[in-house]
Formats: C-alpha cells, structure tokens, sequence
C-alpha cells in the first residue's frame, strides 16, 4: 500500500492495471490486479482520467452538480475544498482529511484518522464550520461524500454543496497538490513511528504552510495573510476553466 501511494502520488492518472505492472516489473512483487483494485478502493483513491463516473451507483441519489466551472473565486470562504488521503507510518497507516480555503490555499482545519469511517469528516466539519461559514464545499464523489450525513449537514448550515464533474480528473486540483506538497516534503522524507509524532509533523507542517511560507499564486504573501484579509495590490480572482 505504501508503494502504491507513492505510485499514485506520482503519476496520479495511472490507473490499477498499470500500477500492478510497475510493482511487478520493480519491485518484483507477486501481486494480481484484483488485489491492487482492492487496496486503491481501500485506500480512498482512485485514477485522475476522464471516466463517465466517479462514485458508486447506490450513492447517486446524494451527488450533486460541480458548481465551480466559470466561477470567479473572488474572496475567502467563498469555496473550500475538501478531501481525504492516505498518510504512511513506518508501521501501519492514517487517513488525513483537510478543508482548505481556494482563495487562499489556507487550511481552515484537518483531522486524522486510522479508519475510513466518515465520522471524522463530519466531526471536522461541524468544528470548522461552528468558526466559519463557506458559500460552496467542493469535494470529489467518494462515499465520504455521497451520503446522507454529509448531505444534510451541509444542507442544515446553509451551504452550497459541489461535487466533481463526471469526466473531470482536476476539479480538486487544488487539494491535490496540497497533499503532493506534503508527501514529498515530509511523509516521504521521514519515518513516522506512531500517531502522535504523525500528529505533531502535521501541526508543525500546516502552521508553517498557513503562516510562513509564501505562495506565488497569491503574490507571495501566505494563505494566513489572505484568508483573514490582507489588501493584496492587484487581483488574484482567478476562473476554474473547463478541466482545469
């Protein structure tokens, strides 16, 4: 599972069958493409390429439409996105869930997780949502979100809901490269032997990312100066084009 996260991290648009032939071939791995189905299915991800559909039919009656496309991002708290991925320790494995502020690359809040079970996205949200109201939460079609708590808790606080199109691999494109970010900085660089050093990285890694590290899509000022008001000289609106 470790190697196919750092697979995947890598060339994101592979899917099972080519991920099977490279741990076959490299790794020398006795290993059939049902079983790595399996662990991508249990791992939360899946190949970013234009498919007629994202999630399972039984959960169709909770997708919603994406709402982004031609949206002028204008202002914080206008769309969050939100997402889960999988975090490797030398021993075992966590699940990392993260809203993040598109205007402002800042993270709003996260949690972790040894299982899947979407309580601790719903207890995330609740959290983040008691401080902060978006307009809009974006989020892939998983069953994470395609079901009736998350609905209705978005629903009840007033908030727009949005789900990846059909046939778009980067409609989160910006949660995804948070998640490559940190991968490749810190997951893995370093080996994390329990949850609590896992915990502590992530605190150390996101105050950093929100408040000292400066990003050159919002001129160079950090996520923080933005997401809580900083004039900025000249526009960074942007337009979420068709793919992109």
């Amino acid at each position: 599972m470790h190697l196919i996260d750092e697979i995947h991290t890598k060339e994101p648009t592979w899917g099972y069958r080519t991920i099977t032939t490279i741990l076959r071939r490299d790794y020398r791995l006795k290993i059939n493409r049902k079983k790595v189905r399996r662990m991508m299915r249990d791992m939360g991800i899946y190949a970013l390429y234009p498919k007629p559909n994202l999630s399972k039919r039984y959960h169709a009656q909770y997708v919603r439409p994406y709402l982004l496309r031609n949206l002028e991002i204008s202002r914080p708290n206008q769309v969050w996105g939100v997402d889960i991925t999988y975090i490797r320790m030398s021993k075992g494995f966590m699940y990392l869930f993260i809203i993040i502020d598109w205007y402002s690359r800042y993270i709003v809040d996260y949690e972790l997780s040894s299982t899947l079970d979407k309580s601790f996205i719903l207890s995330c949200l609740k959290r983040a949502l008691a401080i902060h109201k978006p307009e809009i939460i974006n989020s892939d079609q998983g069953n994470h979100f395609t079901n009736q708590s998350y609905i209705d808790l978005l629903e009840e606080a007033g908030v727009k809901i949005s789900m990846d199109g059909k046939g778009q691999c980067l409609d989160n494109a910006i949660t995804e490269r948070f998640f490559r970010s940190l991968k490749y900085e810190r997951i893995y660089v370093y080996e994390y032997e329990t949850p609590r050093e896992l915990r502590k990285m992530l605190n150390e890694y996101i105050k950093t990312y929100n408040t000292y590290r400066p990003h050159s899509s919002i001129e160079d000022l950090t996520p923080f100066e933005v997401y809580f008001g900083n004039q900025l000289s000249g526009a960074i609106s942007y337009q979420i084009r068709k793919g992109a």
